[in-house]
């Protein structure tokens, strides 16, 4: 499975990055999957519908299905977070995955970095980011693209991923 990461820190702009590199990768005629990390809890669900009211009755699983989409909720109940590998393994065969967040996991990576945000770079010390997307110019020992430019952005990652 090809995997590629877009990582940064909190407001850099990586799901909008995710966002116009999915679009400019299906373009192009490639299909395209999307993992996001989040750090807080999060619900897909609505109280009061059937699905919300089997977890809240205990499912371990909800599977929701129509003839425009599939959703598989699992609730963990205190069990770990799946690892990236383990949730990679529940996706159907793509041409490209790309990972939001994960930036700890040892893939490959595009770092997003906006000034505004007063963070430091993490690409210095990390060799898994590859480049850097940032929205001011930066001397760094590896590529860095203006954020906006996703088609470069695309174009060095499907190079990278052999696409």
């Amino acid at each position: 499975m090809r995997l590629y990461g877009v990582t940064g820190w909190k407001n850099a702009g990586k799901t909008g990055l995710m966002e116009r590199l999915v679009a400019q990768m299906t373009g192009r005629g490639l299909q395209v999957s999307t993992v996001k990390h989040a750090h807080h809890s999060f619900d897909v669900d609505q109280p009061g519908r059937d699905s919300y009211r089997h977890r809240a009755a205990g499912a371990g699983e909800v599977l929701l299905a129509s003839r425009h989409r599939v959703a598989l909720m699992r609730e963990l109940r205190g069990q770990a977070e799946p690892s990236l590998a383990e949730l990679l393994a529940m996706l159907a065969p793509c041409d490209l995955v790309l990972v939001e967040g994960y930036k700890r996991d040892r893939h490959p990576k595009v770092e997003v970095f906006r000034a505004e945000t007063g963070t430091a770079l993490i690409a210095p010390g990390d060799a898994t980011i590859r480049a850097v997307a940032s929205d001011v110019p930066l001397d760094l020992d590896r590529p860095v693209f203006d954020l906006n430019d996703t088609a470069a952005i695309a174009d060095f990652i499907l190079g990278e991923v052999g696409l």
